[in-house]
Order: C-alpha cells, then sequence, then structure tokens
C-alpha cells in the first residue's frame, strides 16, 4: 500500500477528499494507521475560510485530535511499537494515516479497547480543570456547555463544587444536570443571568467562572460572574478577531484571569494521561460525551454539525474502517 484516503480544505466551507502518498516516518516519529479524529471547534474559523486562511490545505490539515494503531516506527524510536494502541499530538489527522513524533503519544490501556478515545481533548479538559483550581464548597459558574463544559461540570461538581450551568440549549442544560449541576440558566437574558447568580450567591457571585464559547457576550457575561478575588478562567478559543474587556471591573474585582489553553506538548500529554485515568477510575465515560460519528468523506457535514449544534450534539469524530 502506497497511497491514502486524506482531507483536502479546497475553500469556505468546502472540501475534497484526495488520493495521497502514505506518508512515512522520519528519525524519531512513527506512522499511526489511524482508527478516527476527534472534530475540533477550533476547525470552524477556518472552514469558514477567514482572509488568512490559505487554501487548499495540505492533506489531513486541521485535525488534531487522533488515535489508532502504530504502523511503522522511524528510525531510533524505543517507546513504542507497531501494533500498540495509542492516542497523541499530531497535526493531519484528517486521513487514514498520520506522522506523530513517538513522544507525543500516550498507550491506550486494555479499559479502552473497543471504544473511540480522542484523548487530546479529554487532556485539555483535565488541563483547564486543574488551572481553574476548584474546590469543595465553591459556587462555579460554566458558560457553554459543550464538550469541554459538560466535562468540566462533572469534574468540578464531583470535587464538591456548587455548579451553575448556562447554554442556549435546553438540551445541553439537561447534559448538565446529568454532569452534576445544581442549577441551570439559559444563556438569553444577560440581566436576568446576573440577577438570579447574585440571588444563588447572596450576592457574592462566583468564586469561579470558566468561559468555554469562545465568543464576545459570553466573555463579557463571564467576568460579570465572578465575584472579587475570585478566578476566570478562559477556556474558549478566541480566535476569529480581537476581544474588548471591562477592565474597569476587571480591576475592581481583582480576580485572576487564566488561559487555560496550554501549548506545550509534555503538559498537553500529562492531561491526557489524567484524562485516561479519569476513565479508569469512572470518573468519565467517553462514550456519552462522544455523540456523532462520520466518515472521511462526510467531514464537512461533521464540521457544520460542530458549528450548529443539533439537538443531542456533544463531539463528532471522523472515523476509518
Amino acid at each position: 500500500m502506497t497511497t491514502m484516503r486524506a482531507a483536502v480544505l479546497t475553500g469556505p466551507g468546502s472540501l475534497r477528499v484526495e488520493k495521497v502518498p502514505l506518508p512515512q516516518p522520519g528519525p524519531g516519529e512513527v506512522r499511526l494507521r489511524l482508527e478516527g479524529c476527534g472534530v475540533c471547534a477550533s476547525n470552524l474559523t477556518p472552514w469558514a475560510g477567514p482572509d488568512w486562511m490559505r487554501f487548499p490545505t495540505d492533506p489531513g490539515s486541521l485535525g488534531h485530535e487522533a488515535w489508532g494503531i502504530v504502523d511503522t516506527i522511524g528510525e531510533g524510536v524505543d517507546q513504542v511499537s507497531p501494533g500498540m494502541r495509542v492516542a497523541g499530538l499530531s497535526g493531519r489527522s484528517y486521513a487514514e494515516y498520520d506522522l506523530a513524533p513517538a513522544a507525543h503519544l500516550v498507550a491506550l490501556p486494555g479499559i479502552l479497547d473497543g471504544i473511540a478515545f480522542p484523548a487530546e481533548p479529554f487532556g485539555c479538559a483535565m488541563n483547564i480543570f486543574r488551572r481553574a483550581d476548584i474546590r469543595a464548597g465553591q459556587k462555579v459558574a460554566i458558560v457553554g456547555i459543550g464538550f469541554l463544559g459538560a466535562i468540566l461540570t462533572r469534574l468540578a461538581s464531583r470535587a464538591g463544587a456548587h455548579v451553575i450551568a448556562l447554554s442556549r440549549r435546553p438540551w445541553a442544560l439537561a447534559l448538565a444536570r446529568e454532569m452534576g449541576a445544581e442549577e441551570m440558566i439559559p444563556l438569553e437574558d444577560h440581566s436576568a443571568i446576573l440577577d438570579r447568580v447574585r440571588a444563588l450567591t447572596a450576592g457574592a457571585m462566583c468564586a469561579r467562572v470558566i468561559e468555554a464559547v469562545g465568543k464576545q457576550w459570553p466573555l463579557d457575561l463571564a467576568a460579570e460572574l465572578t465575584g472579587e478575588g475570585g478566578r476566570l478562567v478562559i477556556a474558549g478559543y478566541h480566535q476569529d478577531g480581537p476581544r474588548q474587556v471591562n477592565m474597569q471591573l476587571w480591576n475592581w474585582r481583582g480576580f485572576d484571569v487564566v488561559n487555560a489553553h496550554e501549548r506545550d506538548p509534555e503538559v498537553s500529554l500529562d492531561g491526557m494521561r489524567a484524562a485516561i485515568a479519569a476513565v479508569a477510575d469512572g470518573l468519565l465515560d467517553p462514550e456519552r460525551l462522544l455523540t456523532h460519528r462520520y466518515g472521511l468523506e462526510a467531514l464537512g457535514g461533521a464540521l457544520d454539525d460542530t458549528r450548529d449544534r443539533p439537538p443531542g450534539f456533544v463531539k463528532g469524530l471522523v472515523t476509518f474502517a
């Protein structure tokens, strides 16, 4: 076999699947025969075709939530061996095969046999939770209940926090309740939300607020929900342009602001290992959160669904037979 199928984005909202040469691992690299790749919300701005985006993309580009089987190893690789089932950090995984540094892989244990597991986004959630420093008894608001928001609701509630979940979608609020939220508030009326949270917190607002939407208004709201000396954690991916902040409010309340996006591969890998441990301990159920499956040719539909969030959609996967 010398070729593979890979998705190429050809323009805003359009792609094609091509046959391209099979990549060959260099020193320190492995080739993965992919079982699948998660579809990330960070793909949506490139999919929309902003001015900075260049088309056509390299084959497989944007896919970075891969898991699969080690197929071939490059020179000097001794951490993994062919046949191992792994997840890792790669960058062209909307394809049947991808390359990754051997040092950027984590082994998937037997408890995950037969289960789709894009470890990278689960690891992101674990690292956001770590950076939030949530403690028992705190009032915690989570603005945006998608994949990340649902996991963070679960982690925070299990840590003993009193979670207030905010989302535009009724089914997402129901998911938040399932994950342990004590209060569910529709993400609709700004003043009504603030009044409700004031009532729930005796006017103190929240010790921790996690913004997981990536838009201006939820960011503004999240800041107003954060109490004096609290912590505002920005988990939403704000890649569609600059943001403005109410620095007067931020100064007056004296809260910490944490940008919870990690770029150090070692930190990302630690989060992935923590996610695997959380699944092994029964804290997280990946099958409840990975709700939609697509073939590679249906990647465009997967991206559209990630943007439009049809009822019941939490996270989509591109999977390979």
